[in-house]
């Protein structure tokens, strides 16, 4: 174990209730586990999970509360057990920062269905702070060729949408739909037109036409006008969610083809009501999906590094994390924020 650098506290922005401006807070981490690292954080992105939880929005926050789960960093410390990761290494780390490692879905590869997995900031610090602790298995290595100042929104909003891909098989020849140019929209265009598809938008926004064509799709649709769904009807693959509004599932799925699937990776805030002959007849499916795995998120990297995909992000110092939450709150980000830790 490296100890060159051992802090014994650690410093971050918390809120000290929901809703509270952040202001500086410093704790006792403890001791390094035997099979984490410690990381010196470098950039970290704000997401809309941060902002809901300091808000407590889902009812489950603890406070003082340190947000931040799209970290970048360099090693500083390495747990005596930790494995394949060295001291000066700049690694990401997400949603999750440990699983059990022993139970069926960690030993098939799954470890973001762990039933024990440690969410980042859930019950536990983040990384809008000085140092931020791992698991190794979840402190994943940046290509030299991705900047390290961008790349912290692939390790939340980049797995989710790049996930799917993998899991359920999207080909190159696939017609796939993506509804919502936002965090994580925006990411599902550039990576759905790299891996070889045709896309398709679809926004309320139909301004945001050009905008949705530079990032990547093809076609765009108004995800709210009628007869534009139904002008579509039967030709999409998979059509991936990313936003957060209710729409009119039936006549989106109405969208898909024959074996075509409706997949979520927004949280929408209402039931989806479907009726089972809505997809029974074509053998249409309905799912959803977390964060990717370790093994996944670190294809995407690869991925990232080779076709240059990188998140679009505003910058903010770490010292006006307070304006950044506010630029987040106000729906004005695009399209995503990225804090640089050493301003």
């Amino acid at each position: 174990m490296s100890d060159s650098t051992e802090l014994t506290t650690f410093t971050g922005w918390a809120a000290m209730a929901a809703g509270a401006p952040l202001e500086r807070y410093s704790y006792d981490p403890g001791p390094l586990g035997e099979e984490d690292v410690e990381v010196a954080v470098e950039y970290c992105g704000v997401c809309h999970s941060d902002q809901s939880l300091i808000d407590n929005e889902w009812g489950i926050s603890q406070y003082p509360f340190i947000p931040g789960h799209e970290v970048v960093g360099r090693i500083v410390r390495v747990g005596s057990r930790a494995r394949g990761l060295n001291v000066g290494q700049r690694v990401g780390i997400g949603w999750f920062k440990g699983s059990c490692m022993h139970c069926p879905s960690c030993i098939e590869g799954s470890h973001q269905l762990c039933s024990t997995a440690r969410p980042t900031i859930i019950g536990s610090n983040g990384g809008f702070a000085d140092r931020l602790r791992s698991h190794w298995a979840w402190a994943l290595p940046i290509p030299a060729g991705l900047d390290p100042a961008m790349a912290g929104p692939l390790f939340c909003a980049g797995s989710t949408v790049f996930n799917p891909l993998v899991q359920f098989n999207v080909k190159p020849t696939d017609r796939v739909g993506v509804v919502g140019i936002g965090g994580l929209g925006h990411l599902a265009l550039r990576f759905l037109n790299a891996w070889g598809c045709e896309v398709t938008a679809f926004t309320s926004s139909l301004n945001k036409q050009e905008e949705a064509k530079r990032l990547g799709a093809h076609n765009v649709v108004a995800s709210t006008d009628s007869n534009a769904l139904k002008a579509i009807a039967g030709t999409l693959d998979f059509l991936l969610v990313t936003a957060n509004a209710n729409l009119d599932w039936p006549a989106m799925l109405a969208t898909l083809r024959g074996k075509g699937r409706l997949h979520f990776v927004g949280v929408v805030p209402g039931a989806i009501p479907v009726h089972v002959f809505d997809l029974l007849p074509q053998q249409k499916t309905l799912s959803a999906s977390p964060v990717g795995s370790p093994a996944i998120t670190a294809k995407m990297l690869e991925f990232c590094a080779r076709h240059q995909i990188l998140p679009q992000v505003e910058q903010f110092p770490m010292s006006r994390v307070n304006d950044a939450i506010d630029h987040l709150r106000s729906g004005k980000a695009r399209y995503r924020v990225v804090l640089d830790a050493s301003k």
